[in-house]
């Protein structure tokens, strides 16, 4: 689904992933970093796909809820088992969006 963003500007954060071998407990946590961003301050949605790359961007209100979000506990868990179990490769980038357009719902 392509998430409901509010007018320009805001922010998005892109994680680019490649997975490892090891995928126990991956959809799970996934699940759940969804559930516990979206209950975040400054949360605005997120969209999600993987194939042999996987590819989520959430967007965010400011820099000060990205931050928030970042070092928030649980998810500072699953970014230990990101880079150690789940992950051969990241990339994590953040932009300001200043546009956006489209149709259909």
């Amino acid at each position: 689904m392509i998430a409901q963003t509010p007018d320009t500007p805001y922010y998005a954060v892109i994680f680019t992933s490649v997975r490892a071998e090891t995928t126990e407990g991956y959809a799970e946590m996934a699940e759940r970093m969804v559930e516990l961003a979206s209950g975040q301050p400054g949360f605005l949605g997120v969209e999600s796909a993987r194939n042999e790359v996987g590819i989520t961007v959430s967007y965010w209100e400011s820099l000060e809820s990205i931050k928030n979000w970042k070092a928030h506990a649980e998810h500072r868990v699953a970014q230990q088992y990101g880079r150690g179990k789940w992950y051969s490769a990241y990339k994590t980038r953040i932009c300001l969006v200043e546009r956006d357009y489209g149709f259909g719902e």
